[in-house]
C-alpha cells in the first residue's frame, strides 16, 4: 500500500505556533474499501481559521486534536477509487488536510473544474474565501448599488474578493491593508481608495474617505479597525464579522470593541457569520464568481508557496505576518 507524509498537531501553541507544534509523520494508508477513493494533494489552503482550530475551546468545528491530522482544504486528483461517483483523473476539492494522500468516502468533496480556474484559485475566489465574502456581502451586509462599503484587510484572500464584488455591484469601495504594494494593488483591481493602517490614522482617514458615514463595514480584522469603522458608521449601517485575525495569536483574551454604542445611536447592526450557513446559495455564487472572473470584474490573485507538507507550518506563519497578497497556498511539489 502507499505510503503518506502527513503533518499532525503535537501540542497546543501558546501565542504564535513554533516548530513544536507540529509533527512529521509518514504512514502506510489502508486498502480502499468500496465507495472509497484516493487524492493525491497538490494544493493546501492557508487561512487565518486555522489558528483557532488549535485552540481546545467550544467554536463551530471541533478543535483539532493532538495527534490529528492538521484540518486543511486542499485541491488534488483521484489516483485510485472504488467510489461511483468519482473517477480517476477528476480535480477534487475537500477538507481532507495537510497530506499528500488522503483516503475519502467522498463526504465534503467536490469536484472542481480547472478549465474555469487552476486549483488555487479553487481554494480562493471559488473557494471558502470567495464564497465567505460573497454570503457575507449579500446575506448579512445586504449590499445595494450606491451603499460605501469598507472592507479590513482588504488585499486578502476574502477581503479582496469582496472588495471587487461590491464595486461590481454599484458601491463605492474603501479598503484598508498594510503597506504601499498592498494598497496599490487594490487601487489597481478597482477599490476606490485604499488606507495603508501601518502609515495612517484609520479612523481620520475614513472619515476623509467617507465624509457621509459607512453603509457596510466588512470587517476581517478585529482591534482598533474594528473600533475605527464603528466610528464612522451611517445610519442603518451593517457592520459584517467575518474575523479577527489580529487577536488571533493573543495570548489574553482581547478586549470588546469601545464604540459598540455606535450601533445605537446609528440603529446599526453588527452579526457575525460563517461560510457554512448558506449551503443552498454556494452554486449560485459559485457561478456567479466563475462568470465575473471571465468577464475581469474579479481579479482572483494567490501567493503560491513551493514545497511540501512539510512546509505547511513556516508558510502558515507568514500569513499571520501579512506576507501574503490574495490567497495564501502551499503548492505540493
Amino acid at each position: 500500500m502507499p505510503t503518506t507524509k502527513r503533518v499532525t498537531l503535537a501540542q497546543r501553541p501558546t501565542g504564535m505556533p513554533d516548530d513544536d507544534t507540529w509533527s512529521i509523520e509518514e504512514v502506510e494508508l489502508p486498502p480502499l474499501g468500496d465507495g472509497e477513493f484516493l487524492v493525491k494533494t497538490d494544493h493546501i489552503s492557508l487561512d487565518p481559521a486555522m489558528r483557532g482550530w488549535l485552540n481546545d475551546v467550544r467554536s463551530y468545528l471541533p478543535p483539532v486534536q493532538i495527534g490529528e491530522v492538521m484540518r486543511a482544504t486542499v485541491t488534488g486528483t483521484v489516483v485510485e477509487s472504488r467510489h461511483p461517483d468519482f473517477a480517476v483523473g477528476e480535480a477534487v476539492s475537500g477538507m481532507l488536510g495537510v497530506t499528500e494522500l488522503a483516503v475519502t468516502d467522498g463526504e465534503g468533496v467536490q469536484k472542481i473544474d480547472i478549465s474555469v480556474a487552476g486549483p488555487a484559485t479553487w481554494l480562493g475566489a471559488l473557494g471558502m474565501p470567495g464564497l465567505t465574502a460573497y454570503h457575507g456581502l449579500h446575506e448579512v451586509g445586504e449590499i445595494s448599488a450606491g451603499d460605501t462599503v469598507v472592507i479590513s484587510a482588504a488585499a486578502g484572500a476574502v477581503g479582496s474578493v469582496a472588495g471587487q464584488i461590491a464595486k461590481a455591484k454599484g458601491c463605492t469601495v474603501i479598503g484598508i491593508a498594510g503597506g504601499p504594494e498592498k494598497c496599490a494593488w487594490l487601487k489597481e483591481i478597482g477599490f476606490d481608495e485604499a488606507i495603508d493602517y501601518k502609515s495612517e490614522n484609520v479612523l481620520k482617514a475614513l472619515r476623509t474617505a467617507a465624509p457621509d458615514g459607512i453603509d457596510v463595514f466588512f470587517d476581517n480584522v478585529g482591534g482598533d479597525i474594528l473600533d475605527a469603522g464603528l466610528a464612522n458608521l451611517r445610519r442603518g449601517a451593517r457592520v459584517v464579522i467575518c474575523g479577527a485575525v489580529s487577536t488571533y495569536n493573543d495570548e489574553k483574551l482581547a478586549p470588546g470593541p469601545s464604540r459598540y454604542m455606535a450601533l445605537l445611536v446609528f440603529r446599526a447592526k453588527m452579526q457575525g457569520f460563517l461560510v457554512f450557513d448558506y449551503p443552498d446559495k454556494d452554486a449560485a455564487a459559485i457561478e456567479d464568481m466563475s462568470s465575473m472572473i471571465r468577464s475581469g470584474d474579479l481579479v482572483a490573485r494567490e501567493t503560491v508557496v513551493e514545497g511540501g507538507v512539510e512546509d505547511f507550518g513556516r508558510t502558515l506563519l507568514g500569513l499571520f505576518r501579512g506576507e501574503n497578497i490574495g490567497k495564501l497556498v502551499l503548492k505540493i511539489a
